[in-house]
């Protein structure tokens, strides 16, 4: 997610961790393995109590999930996704005490470039206008075994903050896109992509694909913070794809409102994706709240296929009103389909606690 706990975020942090480890004993105690002659076949969501920002990727029948903690990169592996309370985990990094990647260790995601992986996150020297991106690299078959090598910062010529980067790959090309700030000063969040030489050094300027410009994609406001009282969001961008179309599905609005929802921007995978006008941005929300449901603040997701072609959004919400940008924010996941005109359906957020069907293995 992004600007998270602008207000008091140490204690943010100290009450992630403290439900972090919490949640290990709940789910123990509450989520018993299932007898192996008698395997469950449907699941219900929230997948854990807490984990903010999650991304998964499936790489050889094994789903690797990250979510932000805040003070660590932990990774877990799992050939059921539903089942992360009992996924294999590695603390694959531990930023230091101090320096400019010290604190605030957000929005985790690991990629697959060039036969090796790639871990992207935010991280600050303890001030939020610090923030930067940066990135880890391990040459291992295995994400859960090898050495994870810290590569350094990943930016721009501009090197403005910037936080929430994912990337990917297209005809033989990568890019990188993230959430950044036009200037050097707090107040919008944009969205921002730029071409990859690597998968750690960007080699072009950076274009400018979306901010806030609807009602929608403007509930921000700070009530305790009168120097700066209300912030317009755009962040958390993933790509998409589906036939010949590429969609950027990112998070508008504050994290810490119940209005966190997903906008949407299609191009062709035959555009030039570093031109702007090779991008349609959508004026409406394609995923939200669901009040009657009880699921708020839906938002910071990312996508994954089950083996039968199964697409599946993964993304947080909390299940109660105002309870804002913190530890409480769980991971859901849900099928999804296609609509007529190519753009994804990805229907109303269910409620927790609803029997869903697993994915296929």
């Amino acid at each position: 997610m992004s600007i998270r706990t602008l207000m008091n975020r140490t204690s943010q942090t100290v009450l992630l961790i403290a439900l972090l480890l919490a949640s290990e004993i709940f789910l123990t105690a509450q989520q018993p393995a299932s007898p192996a002659s008698s395997p469950t076949k449907t699941f219900t969501n929230p997948l854990l109590p807490s984990g903010p920002d999650p991304w998964v990727m499936s790489y050889k029948g094994i789903y690797y999930f990250m979510a932000t903690t805040g003070f660590n990169l932990t990774l877990r592996a799992t050939p059921d996704i539903t089942d992360l309370a009992h996924a294999q985990k590695r603390v694959v990094w531990t930023p230091p005490a101090t320096g400019p990647y010290s604190h605030e260790i957000w929005a985790p995601e690991i990629h697959r470039f060039d036969n090796k992986w790639y871990i992207y996150f935010a991280a600050d020297a303890g001030h939020n206008e610090t923030h930067r991106i940066y990135v880890l690299e391990n040459p291992a078959e295995d994400p859960m075994q090898g050495d994870w090598k810290f590569k350094g910062q990943v930016t721009d010529p501009t090197d403005k903050w910037a936080i929430d980067a994912s990337a990917f790959e297209l005809n033989g090309q990568k890019y990188m896109i993230w959430s950044g700030w036009q200037g050097d000063h707090d107040g919008e969040q944009d969205i921002f992509i730029a071409h990859l030489k690597n998968p750690w050094t960007i080699d072009s300027e950076r274009t400018l694909l979306s901010r806030p410009q609807y009602p929608w994609e403007e509930v921000g406001d700070l009530l305790n913070r009168p120097s700066m009282p209300h912030l317009n969001v755009n962040e958390g961008p993933e790509i998409l794809f589906h036939s010949q179309d590429i969609f950027l599905v990112y998070s508008a609005s504050a994290c810490w409102t119940d209005y966190y929802a997903l906008g949407m921007l299609r191009a062709r995978v035959t555009d030039n994706l570093l031109d702007a006008k090779s991008w349609h941005k959508y004026d409406h929300p394609f995923f939200h709240q669901n009040p009657e449901a009880s699921v708020y603040a839906t938002g910071h997701n990312g996508f994954f296929q089950s083996p039968d072609g199964q697409d599946w959004i993964i993304y947080h919400a909390n299940s109660q009103k105002n309870q804002g940008c913190g530890p409480q924010r769980s991971p859901r996941a849900q099928p999804f389909t296609w609509n007529p005109d190519g753009t994804p359906n990805f229907g109303s957020a269910l409620p927790a606690g609803q029997p869903l069907a697993k994915p296929s293995r």
